[in-house]
């Protein structure tokens, strides 16, 4: 719509629909029904003509003739479907299905908050796994009818268990596991779902080692980084943390947790102040993940 003019908008698209119409849409008795502080503007009551433009562009350029979305676009899809009536006596569709919600009532949509990409270049794999496995256990009973192929005996046996046993959050690892195979494939579902162990305690170093760089640091999101020069590879451990990052306020702090079991490198235990930290310790060729108690990480970037 770049190149279309006010005035011929006006003229070409909205000569066509009156305002009777517009104003016998559900979404727009509401809103003017209500509290007139609140009401609606002039661009919420003349969108429903730029959608309906939309369609009616898509039908005439390259033969649009059904409009699917959810059920609030409804009345905005069937002005769609009535302006190619009305100016070019053509024959279009609309089809809506009740709006999908989280658990907050808000909605699946790019615009919100919180939500999830198909893309993996928007939403990694690991954090589309994460999404589904954190969900409600109501949403799981909802999501898991909606977003997955599996059989309606199958579902209902799978939410018998979880309320038997919702601790396990079964249910919801049943649905993250379809849903990300099915958008990601399974050899994205396995690394994710082994870097979704790291955080309890549950991983390997081997393991640490498969995940590629784009999962390690979502897995790792927020957790404090230090840059290190290369040039201290080969140092040992109480240097490292506590005089070339601020991981310890002090050597012998740095010692004293590292006798007693309290330092993991790469998710395994540290044994020995004299450890050194190497080349061979670097994840991704360029991180050293250091674990400082049972919930501390930090991450060293070796530059």
């Amino acid at each position: 719509m770049k190149d279309y003019t006010f005035l011929h908008f006006i003229r070409d698209i909205g000569k066509h629909i009156t305002v009777n119409y517009m104003m016998s849409k559900d979404s727009v008795k509401k809103r003017i029904s209500g509290d007139e502080r609140e009401g609606m503007s002039f661009t919420e009551f003349t969108y429903q003509l730029v959608q309906g433009y939309d369609y009616l562009f898509l039908y005439e350029n390259h033969g649009c003739k059904l409009q699917m979305g959810g059920s609030d676009q409804w009345g905005n899809i069937t002005t769609g479907t009535e302006l190619i009536r009305r100016k070019l006596g053509g024959e279009a569709y609309a089809l809506t299905c009740p709006l999908i919600t989280k658990s907050d009532g808000g909605k699946f949509g790019k615009t919100e908050q919180g939500n999830i990409w198909l893309d993996a270049k928007y939403t990694s794999p690991y954090k589309f796994y994460q999404f589904w496995l954190n969900v409600s256990d109501e949403d799981a009973e909802k999501y898991i009818r909606i977003f997955t192929m599996l059989s309606k005996e199958t579902i209902e046996e799978a939410i018998a268990l979880h309320k038997e046993e919702p601790h396990l959050r079964g249910l919801q690892k049943l649905l993250a596991k379809e849903v990300t195979v099915m958008v990601h494939g399974s050899e994205e579902y396995e690394k994710a779902l082994g870097a979704s162990q790291i955080l309890f305690g549950q991983s390997t170093s081997g393991a640490l080692k498969t995940i590629d760089e784009d999962t390690f640091l979502s897995v790792f999101e927020g957790v404090p980084q230090f840059a290190i020069k290369s040039e201290f590879l080969g140092t040992n451990i109480v240097d490292m943390l506590a005089v070339h990052c601020a991981v310890f306020p002090s050597k012998g702090e740095c010692r004293k947790m590292i006798l007693g079991g309290g330092v993991f490198i790469n998710k395994e235990k540290c044994d020995t102040p004299e450890s050194l930290i190497t080349e061979e310790d670097l994840l991704n060729g360029k991180y050293i993940l250091v674990q400082k108690g049972k919930k501390n990480y930090y991450i060293l970037k070796i530059e």
